[in-house]
Parts: structure tokens; C-alpha cells; sequence
């Protein structure tokens, strides 16, 4: 397990350091080839040519891309120095750089962003896990029914409606017509945990409802190829209760797929729910991946674009962690 556990870890750093590299070529280097230039999008289109030759040097942007790229690493690993003749000016470690718009620093603006995009994803998660595994695996036990019928019917909707349809439509219905929910306004949870938690209700079910129906149908095509196993069927004809059979035998064998689902998905909101943060104003990873892609700010879409695959790749390493438990024979791969 050990040699294992070092094996997908190593992997992780590589994949990381990958990231890294091709998200900074494309954000820094791709620009200079198309003849855009980083210190303008820094310092405006109209400061003079002094002013232009100051940012140049003190972002490194005349550099070669393999220095600039190291100072990059640095800058993450180590913190990293901004200087330009006397003007010194220090960016700690994990330091992403600084806003081309507002000239702050991009980690701390990200971090502050954070919790709102973190209880958007967990609380998300919790109800598209137990709400799409429920549904899936009644409908695989109930095949063909009325009931059956009409849970993949709203699964299909789920997964067919983009998430601002069904956002600004359940506002609509919720806030404004029936007036149950307050309009969506994020409350930290550390100041007021009763608001936080109803004010993040609409946005959770919004989009839980589109992983939910995902994972709805995926439990029950999983579910249906189990049951149909011949362990089951042994395990019924021992006489077993029909809810040891499905609960211990059969869910634990057709949930085992969705790990590897659910790890990249939580993952991957946790890097910016750009959609449902845009339509319910939560000013998190994704609102702020949105603003900066309008500004044409590029430390702060990359530093969201690495934060994301940092949080993917994490989610990834866990899920292997996990297969490697679960199955012993995923450590001998």
C-alpha cells in the first residue's frame, strides 16, 4: 500500500507541475505570439514607452520564458520579489502575481473568494449524492414501473436544462412568486449560520439538481447490471433478506463506479461553479474567473485555472486512494 500510496502521489506532483507549464504558456506566451503584449493589458494602452519598459522589467517579462516560467515556480514555492531599480516590491508564497485591473495580489483575492465556492460544492454535493443515488437505485428496483418512468424523465430534464434555465426559473418561482426564499446573497457562515444556510438553499438545490439527475441514471444502469450478477442471484437462493442483498451486496458493487464520478466532479466545482455563481451573484471562484475573462485579466484566470486543476488533481489522488482500499487488486496496477 505504501509504494502504492507513493506511486500515485509522485503522479500527482508531475501532473501538477504539467498544469503549471501549460497554463502558463498559454496565459503569458500565446499572447506574445499573437502579438499582444502583457505589460500594456498591465499598465493601460496609454502610458508611455517608459513607464511600458518598467513593467517589462519588473514583472521579467524580457526574460526568457524558461527563467520567467522559473521565477513562476518560485514565486508559488517560495514567494518572489517585484523589483524595478529601488522599487522592490514582495509577493509571498503561493504567489500567483498581481491583478492587471486593480494591481492586487491574486492569491488573497482568490482565497477571500473561496468559502463562497467551497459551501456552494459540499452542500451541492451532499444532496446530488443522496438524492441521485436514492432515485437510481428505487428506479433499478422498480424497472419499468410508472414510478421508474417518471424518475428518468426528470433525470433526462435534469441533465438536458442548462443550469441558468433552471436557476433564474426557480428563483422566479421561489423568491419572487411564492416569496419562501430570500433573494440569493452570500452570509459567511461565520457570522450567521441560519442565513448562510438559507441563503444557499436555492443555489445547493439548483445545482444538485443537474448532478443529481446524472448520477440518478448512472446508479441505475449500475444497479441493473448488478442485480443481474450471479453473486446475487446465489446470494438470494441462500435465502438472504432481499435488503441484505441489495444493501450489502448489490449497492456496494454498483456505487463503486461513481467514486471516480464524484471525486472529479466535487473537484471541479471546487475550482469555480462559473454558471450557478453568475446566476445567484455569489461572488466566488467562478464569478471571479468570469469578471477577469471580461477584464482580460490574465494572473487572475490563471491563478483560478491552476487553483481548479490543484483540486481536481487532489480529488483524483483521493479517488485512487479509495479504489485502492476498496480493491486490492488497483494497487497492483
Amino acid at each position: 500500500m505504501l509504494a502504492y500510496l507513493i506511486r500515485r502521489l509522485i503522479n500527482a506532483v508531475l501532473t501538477l507541475l504539467v498544469v503549471t507549464l501549460v497554463t502558463f504558456g498559454v496565459f503569458f506566451m500565446v499572447p506574445k505570439l499573437t502579438g499582444s503584449d502583457p505589460a500594456l493589458l498591465y499598465i493601460g494602452k496609454t502610458s508611455d514607452a517608459v513607464s511600458i519598459e518598467g513593467i517589462r522589467v519588473k514583472m521579467g517579462l524580457n526574460d526568457p520564458v524558461l527563467v520567467q516560467y522559473g521565477k513562476f515556480l518560485k514565486g508559488i514555492v517560495a514567494g518572489r520579489d517585484y523589483a524595478n531599480g529601488p522599487d522592490v516590491q514582495h509577493c509571498p508564497a503561493p504567489c500567483l502575481g498581481y491583478s492587471f485591473k486593480t494591481e492586487q495580489e491574486v492569491t488573497p483575492l482568490l482565497i477571500s473568494d473561496l468559502p463562497v465556492t467551497v459551501s456552494l460544492a459540499i452542500g451541492a454535493a451532499i444532496l446530488w449524492l443522496l438524492g441521485g443515488i436514492a432515485t437510481g437505485v428505487i428506479s433499478a428496483l422498480r424497472r419499468g414501473t410508472l414510478l421508474d418512468r417518471s424518475a428518468m424523465t426528470t433525470a433526462l430534464a435534469g441533465v438536458s436544462l442548462p443550469i441558468y434555465f433552471t436557476g433564474l426559473l426557480a428563483s422566479q418561482i421561489f423568491v419572487y412568486w411564492l416569496g419562501w426564499l430570500p433573494a440569493s446573497q452570500y452570509v459567511p457562515i461565520t457570522e450567521d449560520p441560519g442565513q448562510w444556510f438559507v441563503q444557499m438553499i436555492l443555489p445547493w438545490t439548483t445545482l444538485a439538481f443537474l448532478f443529481a439527475a446524472t448520477y440518478a441514471r448512472l446508479t441505475r444502469a449500475n444497479m441493473l447490471e448488478t442485480l443481474g450478477e450471479d453473486y446475487i442471484r446465489t446470494a438470494r437462493a441462500k435465502g438472504l433478506r432481499e435488503r441484505t442483498v441489495i444493501g450489502k451486496h448489490g449497492l456496494r458493487s454498483g456505487l463503486t463506479p461513481l467514486v471516480t464520478v464524484f471525486g472529479l466532479d466535487l473537484g471541479a466545482l471546487l475550482g469555480g461553479a462559473v454558471l450557478t455563481e453568475a446566476v445567484f451573484n455569489l461572488r466566488g471562484l467562478g464569478y471571479q474567473a468570469l469578471t477577469a475573462i471580461r477584464g482580460n485579466d490574465l494572473p487572475v484566470i490563471l491563478g483560478v485555472t491552476l487553483i481548479a486543476a490543484f483540486f481536481i488533481v487532489i480529488a483524483n489522488l483521493v479517488v485512487d486512494l479509495v479504489y485502492g482500499i476498496i480493491d486490492p487488486r488497483v494497487r497492483l496496477g
